[in-house]
């Protein structure tokens, strides 16, 4: 071998080293932890009221619209938050807040004759949500991996609850409860991160709304957008992510867990 190929071997050795180096020093963390919306990304509120309303009509004789009762209960869900971020209204979980609004919508929708007991039961019906198909298979899958947790606005009774009632295998409960602040404050996110001993790039969070994925990015956060069509029934306006830069998008959470693992 002459010395001129002996150098030029010596040079392309050096040089693929010294690339390799540089580029696994500038790889950004692998995602580690994956933290879920839980209110319609995961499980299906507005159906699940219909359902559980329809049962209550044959029970108690009742004529009620409950699509609409169902709409009317979420729609309250930012405003009374809204009141309780701008000191209108004490810190309250979640558990409590919907319950202020069911005691509302009862005047509202002429419901009468419901017992104490009754309507304790009926706003519990938000621990008894229902997942979307695909959901318990999909976490299943990306838990073989990946620690898989809430990050919900829901206070932790509420979401223990629905996690046995739904079969939903997390590793980790994490409410807005914990931190003292309702979703989208950068709190939450940074909580969520902090708890799990992650850098934030390590955490994704994965949700069917842009609001609640462009706050987590904001923290630095990776995010996974997993759209829920009928999350608002059919015909009901539907986030499809409109496009917007995203770490990851799927169909669903086997589709999710597919692009993962």
């Amino acid at each position: 071998m002459s010395s001129f190929d002996l150098r030029r071997r010596t040079f392309l050795a050096f040089s693929a080293s010294f690339t390799g180096a540089g580029a696994s020093a500038t790889q950004p963390p692998a995602v580690k932890a994956l933290v879920f919306d839980v209110f319609g990304t995961v499980v299906d509120w507005r159906g699940s009221i219909v359902r559980e309303g329809a049962q209550w009509s044959r029970a108690k004789n009742l004529k009620v619209d409950w699509g609409r009762f169902a709409d009317r209960w979420r729609a309250g869900y930012m405003p009374i938050m809204d009141r309780v971020r701008k000191g209108s209204l004490p810190w309250m979980k979640l558990d409590q807040l919907h319950r202020m609004l069911l005691d509302d919508l009862l005047v509202e929708f002429k419901i009468t004759g419901l017992s104490e007991e009754e309507k304790q039961d009926w706003n519990k019906v938000w621990h008894r949500l229902r997942p979307w198909p695909d959901a318990v298979a999909g976490l299943t899958r990306l838990k073989k991996k990946y620690i898989v947790a809430t990050l919900s606005n829901g206070n932790v009774s509420l979401l223990l609850e629905m996690a046995k009632n739904a079969g939903l295998p997390w590793d980790l409960i994490m409410s807005a409860e914990l931190f003292h602040h309702f979703k989208t404050d950068p709190e939450v996110y940074r909580g969520a991160v902090d708890m799990l001993g992650y850098k934030p790039e390590e955490v994704m969070m994965v949700a069917a709304h842009s609001g609640d994925l462009r706050a987590a990015q904001a923290c630095g956060l990776k995010t996974g957008f997993v759209a829920r069509p009928l999350e608002h029934g059919p015909g009901g306006r539907a986030d499809l992510g409109d496009g917007q830069p995203f770490d990851l998008v799927a169909k669903d959470f086997v589709d999710l867990a597919a692009k993962l693992l």
